[in-house]
This record gives structure tokens, sequence and C-alpha cells, in this order.
């Protein structure tokens, strides 16, 4: 096969070799625009993780880098005066100019062609694209072959807010990956620091466009801006300047970041490889290594015998999705650094954590491994946030609202069950919250309990009216009596989700007969077919308002710990506040003001009926998934601000089911974000669910400060006692059980201390 290279960085040079390494006939060239010993970059990092995956595909060039590294195990966080450091992470690092010169010599030792200074033109990648089998677009972030073919590979740019400079310098970071965050008149800027050979580091400078401008760097140039950043930094660098080694740049050399993402990575004869295809932040470091392993997989796969094109689409299917996992948890990353002020005033223990775990890559027991000297101070510290003197996990620490104190931070979500009759509860429901209070949890929500017959979502949705006290006096007095559960009561109006199916029977579909009037912000029917609700007029806001208030004194009565007030998800409530529902004209539509008026008339009546001594939360939709026509994370933060203003002591931050034409963005703890965004930019307590099904995600969202508790769904559904048995796998004898389950938790953790002993 005869191959032109576009690009001779660490990708191209190591597709090359791998390519001469699975068949020395192949006529391999690498076309590089700049000398052979130009590089922009200082250091480069890789994990030893990627180094094992280099030495079974070539153990000549892994023994060549490996012998050239600078090895760190550390990760220290200096912030002002302050300074921590966490251990057992594991990186290397290495010269970008020595990296380069060492594959070079490898390709050239296995018969590649080396091409330096060719002029990659569009007409030169053309002749290259007609003359070749197969031409790989290894160019980089700012690819003339991606440019040229940009229709077929359909490249999105997303260029991040940051703005950063890469530097070097010869003051010694051996001893760890260090960041420094300093707090200047013009607000916080930082760097990453880390060693790549005896006497040079890595220095990058980041910092916000605000920061940006208010120092000028936009207008200095590149020797005024280094010396500035060398005041800045004058305490960290012992007398060492910095460096550049992009003088052929104009201006400062600072940069944003752009996320290259590709919808397609070949064309004809023509495959993207490396940050062509897709880039990965800085700050993870993974750029390099994602390159060089999809070098790997492509040789791999033009390499099986199978037909060219056969070849390059089984490598984008296979790598593409290698990568976004990566690019996932870069972008992660990325957002972290751009919204770290949000971080930088929590205590430096909880603001390192928040760093090491910012890529949702390293969890809490992955820490564990790494330091658990480190993380059990950690946990530590979190404990005596909490009035604790104990080394347990995060999600066994207690929390305290008003009067109310959970013993830990593990909270059944509410989940409709949809088996009340005519509003009643049942038997099922006594038996399926009781089973939930017995299995752990700290607190344990109801459904949402509608405030009238006509405010339920099915026939098969319980209400709290003073009919249903007596059910649900029952149920709280078992709860209080047998376990040390909490009960929050969930409180809600369908609005123009109501009339609907059991779930089974076709979820959010008419009922076949028996639909009921209906009522919300405006006369927007849910689907097509559904029943058409009313624009509330005042009458039928002060009808709702006092069956709110009469849920609430039914709440009171029934021995309720605690009540949330239900404003998401498109319900009545949620269709006041999101503009997708609300088209209003009046008071009551338009501003965000308007919109929140008749939610806040509710949240006040709701919370003067309820005693001074019990909390109450608002449920709040973050994102409706509707781009700019709905509420958005940043409208959310005013949402959530006016509800905290109001009294509310938690925020519940979840997200969409206002409206079918959504379009969500899934993933494991996909809402956390919108809740730490919440908690730490108003300071309110927030309570997060999303795809939360392990005793790691909560531990690493409370440790995070991301929020306060954790409600687990579906993971209740399988395990009403998922938090008796959390505390097992976790090792935390602690935990107690129901007296009659004591055989069980000692029989449990005897068979998981054999299965740990068996594995060691």
């Amino acid at each position: 096969m005869k191959v032109a290279i576009l690009g001779g960085g660490p990708a191209g040079l190591y597709f090359a070799i791998s390519m001469k390494l699975r068949d020395p006939s192949h006529d391999v060239t690498v076309y590089e625009r700049n000398r052979f010993d130009d590089t922009f970059g200082w250091g480069v990092v890789l994990s030893d993780e990627t180094m094992s995956n280099f030495g079974d595909n070539d153990p000549i060039s892994e023994k060549m880098i490996r012998d050239n590294f600078a090895y760190w195990d550390d990760v220290k966080t200096v912030r002002g005066d302050e300074a921590m450091t966490s251990s057992g992470h594991g990186f290397c690092g290495i010269g970008r100019k020595n990296l380069l010169l060492l594959l070079q010599e490898r390709a050239r030792a296995l018969g590649v062609t080396l091409a330096f200074e060719t002029n990659l033109s569009d007409e030169k990648i053309k002749e290259l694209k007609d003359s070749h089998d197969l031409v790989v677009a290894a160019d980089g972030l700012n690819s003339g072959a991606r440019r040229l073919f940009a229709d077929h590979f359909q490249p999105e740019i997303d260029m991040r807010r940051n703005h950063f400079v890469w530097l070097g310098t010869h003051q010694k970071f051996d001893d760890a990956f260090t960041f420094i965050f300093e707090e200047t008149e013009h607000g916080w800027i930082w760097a990453h620091a880390y060693q790549f050979d005896d006497d040079t580091a890595t220095f990058i400078v980041e910092c916000g466009p605000e920061t940006f401008k208010a120092f000028g760097f936009d207008k200095l140039d590149q020797k005024a801006s280094i010396a500035l950043c060398e005041k800045i930094f004058a305490k960290h660098l012992g007398g060492h300047p910095l460096m550049t080694n992009a003088n052929h740049i104009r201006g400062s050399a600072w940069i944003q970041f752009p996320r290259v993402t590709c919808e397609n990575w070949y064309h004809d004869n023509i495959v993207l490889l490396g940050d062509s295809s897709a880039t990965a932040h800085f700050s993870i470091g993974s750029g390099t290594k994602l390159g060089m392993e999809s070098a790997i997989a492509l040789a791999d796969q033009l390499n099986t015998g199978k037909a060219l094109q056969d070849a390059l689409q089984t490598y984008q299917e296979e790598r593409k999705l290698q990568v976004l996992r990566v690019t996932s948890a870069a972008r992660n990353s990325t957002e972290w650094f751009e919204e770290v002020e949000r971080y930088l005033t929590l205590d430096l223990t909880q603001f390192t954590y928040s760093l090491l775990t910012r890529s949702q890559r390293i969890s809490h027991e992955n820490l564990r491994l790494r330091d658990p000297e480190w993380l059990g101070a950690a946990e530590a510290w979190f404990q005596k946030q909490a009035g604790k003197t104990s080394t347990r996990s995060p999600m066994f620490a207690p929390f305290t609202l008003r009067d109310m104190t959970l013993e830990n931070r593990v909270v059944v979500s509410p989940m409709a069950q949809y088996k009340a009759q005519d509003g009643m509860p049942t038997d099922w429901h006594f038996v399926h919250y009781a089973e939930r209070a017995k299995g752990g949890a700290g607190l344990v929500f109801t459904e949402m309990l509608c405030v009238s017959k006509q405010g339920r979502i099915t026939p098969g949705c319980p209400c709290i009216t003073p009919a249903q006290v007596p059910a649900w006096r029952r149920l709280a007095e078992f709860v209080h009596g047998e376990t040390k559960a909490k009960l929050c009561a969930q409180i809600g109006h369908a609005g123009r989700k109501g009339s609907t199916r059991l779930a089974w029977e076709g979820i959010d579909k008419p009922l076949k007969e028996g639909n009921w009037d209906l009522l919300s912000a405006s006369a927007i029917p849910l689907m097509e077919g559904n029943v058409t609700p009313k624009a509330m007029d005042r009458a039928d806001m002060d009808l709702v308002k006092s069956q709110f208030v009469d849920a609430v004194t039914s709440a009171q009565e029934a021995g309720f710990d605690m009540i949330e007030m239900h404003a998401a998800h498109g319900y009545l409530l949620a269709s006041f506040i999101s503009p997708v529902t609300n088209t209003r004209s009046d008071d009551y539509g338009g501003s965000l003001e308007n919109r929140m008026r008749f939610p806040l008339e509710i949240f006040h009546a709701m919370r003067a009926a309820w005693p001074d001594s019990k909390p109450m939360s608002v449920r709040i939709s973050a994102h409706d998934w509707m781009g700019d026509a709905g509420v958005t994370p940043q409208e959310a933060v005013d949402i959530a601000q006016m509800f905290k203003d109001a009294g509310a002591d938690a925020i519940n931050v979840s997200s969409g089911q206002t409206d079918k034409a959504e379009q969500p963005v899934y993933g494991r703890m996909f809402q956390v974000p919108f809740s730490d965004r919440v908690r730490n930019e108003i300071g309110a307590p927030t309570l997060v669910a999303g795809n939360i099904y392990e005793p790691d995600h909560v531990n690493s969202i409370l440790m995070a400060g991301r929020a306060d508790l954790v409600l687990l769904a579906r993971p209740h559904l399988t395990d009403p006692y998922w938090t008796l048995h959390a505390a097992v796998e976790l090792g935390d004898t602690e935990q107690e059980w129901p007296a009659p389950y004591e055989g069980g938790r000692r029989q449990a953790n005897q068979l998981a201390e054999r299965a740990k002993a068996m594995a060691t």
C-alpha cells in the first residue's frame, strides 16, 4: 500500500511506524510543512497505561521513549499560600521535541520516508490523494485536509472560552504535577506545571476571558506578556524566567482551545487521525495519547485484508466511540476550569478533590486505590463538617435541614407507582415505602402526591387531602417507629400532563375513556389527542392555591418530616416557569419574573402553612433540553435563587420532561452538573438524581461538593436495601440494620470479608 501521511507529529509518525511493523512492504511517506526539529509545544504527558499499550505495539520505540521520561506520582494543588498533595497518580512526561526526534529515528530505521519543509497546499493534498492508495490527515487541529473536504467530514469546532499560553521554564516541578491558582487584582489566573526532562518544565498559564482582557494580554506582545506572567507567578518560579518556543507567532501567543469533533472520519481514500478528527483539552493531557492509540487502531484495520472502505469504516466505528469517552472526560475537565472560580472558595481539601475528579474518569474508590491516606483524611474532613468524628464515606455523613437531621445522604427518589385507587394510597404504597425506609436510606420521598383528583397524572396516582391522612399517617408511624429514615411528601399538580393512562398502558397517552378537565399556564395540550388544558384565570389560581395549602396541612397531620413543592417536569407549576409551556401575555407570562409569579405565590402559601421547624424543598427543571426556547441551566440558577430567597431550604435539581420535542443528553450522572452549578453559585443545598447507581457515584458527588443529598430511583426499585448493601460493599461495618435482620448483616459482612481476602 502506498501511503501519504500529512503531518509529522506524534500521531502521524507513530502510524507510519505501526504500518511498517505490520508489513515492511508498505510504501510510507510522512509530509511535514516544518523543519524536522521545529515544535511549538513543550512537554507531553503519558500515563503508565498508555505506555503499556505502546509496549504491546512496538517495544523498541516504547523503550526509547521510556528511557527519556521524567516520572511523577503526585498531584499538587497550590492556592495562594495553601498547598495540598495527593499521590499515586502514575504519570510521566517527555519533551515534545525529544519525542518527535525519537519517533523520527524509529520511523527511518523501519524504512519510512520523511519529507520535511513540504508545503501542504490544497493542490498538494489533492495531488497526494490521486497518487496514493491512502492519505492520512494527521495535520492537527487546523487540518488543511479536513478543511478542504469539510462537506464530507462535517467538522464542528467549538472555541472554548478560556485563554491560555503554552510556556516553559527551568524551574523545577519534578516532585508533582502542579496546579497553581493565584488571585490577582483582575481575578484568578492559574498554571498547569510539570517536569518533562532534567531541567525543563511545561508551564501553561490559563485564565477566563474577563481576566485576560483586564490584564491586557490581548494587546501585549510575547515579551511583555511573558514578563507579566513571570510577575504573577514569581514566588513559584524561583527566579527562573518563562520561555516561549512560539516566536514565529505574532502577538502574545495566547490562544483559546478549539474542541473539534467530526461526523465522518474518512472520505474516499483520506482518513483523519489525531487532532484533525477530535481534540482533547490539554488539562487531561490526552491529545498525544489519543492520536498515537488511534494510529495503532488504524494500522490494525488496514492490515486485516479488508477492502479499504471496509477497513476505514470499522476503524471509524470502533475508534470513534473510544475517543468519545476520552474527549467527553476532556470536556468535563475543560468546563471545570472554565467555571473554576465557582469552586475556589471551597475548603482546600474539597477543592483538591473536585480538581482530581473533574473529568469523572477518577472516582472516589479509584482515589482510595491511588492514595488511601489522603482520601481517608478527606473523608474525615467531610464528616467533621457534618459534625461527626468519623472516617466513614461521605454518603454516611448526617445532614441537617432546619430541625430535621438525616442519618445519611442517600435518598429514595420519588417514583410513581400508579397503584392508588380513586386517589387513595393502598397497601402497595405502605409496603413499597416501608421496605425502602427499612433499607437504610436517610430520606424517603413519596411519589408526587396530588393536591386534588383533577391534579392527578393518572387514575392510579395518590392524593394528599384530608381523606388520605389516615393512610399516610399509618406509613409515617411505621417509618418513625421502626427505622431512622425521614419521610418527605412531594406535593404537586399534574397540570396539562394529567388525565393519562398508567405507565404500562401507554405513558402520557390520554385515557381511552373518562378523561377529566385540565388546567395549565396556557392552553397547550401535551400531545396531539391529549386533553387541551384551560389557561388558568385568577379564580383557578386561587382554587389551586387553597388546594396546595390543604395538602400541606394534611401532610403535617399525617406526620411527614419534610415536604417538597414539585415545580419541574412540565407539571402545573413548571408550566408557568417554562417559556415552552407559558405563552401568556398577562402578568404571569413573558419575563422570568412574571413566569415565576404564580409558583412563588404557591411556595409562600405552602411555607406559611408548614411548621417553621420542618424543611421544605422545591424541585425544578434546570434544563428543558429545548435549546434557547426553554429553561436553560443559566436561567435555572436564577429560578433557584428566587426560591431560595423565598425560603426554600434546598433545591432538588432535575431536568427535562417539559415537552415531547425535547432533545435530552443522557449519561452517567447527567444532571449533576446542573446541581453543581446551582449549589455553588447561589450557596443553597441541592439534591440530585439522574443515572446515579453506584456508591462510588454518590460519594464522588458529595465529596466534590456537587450536591448535598443524592437521590437514587431505579436502584431502589431493584433493591430496597441498596444503602445497607452499599455499606457492605464499602466495608462499612458501622451501618445499622433493622434488629430482626442482624443475622443477615453479620453474614453479609463476613462474606464480603471472605471475598476480599480471596481476591488478594
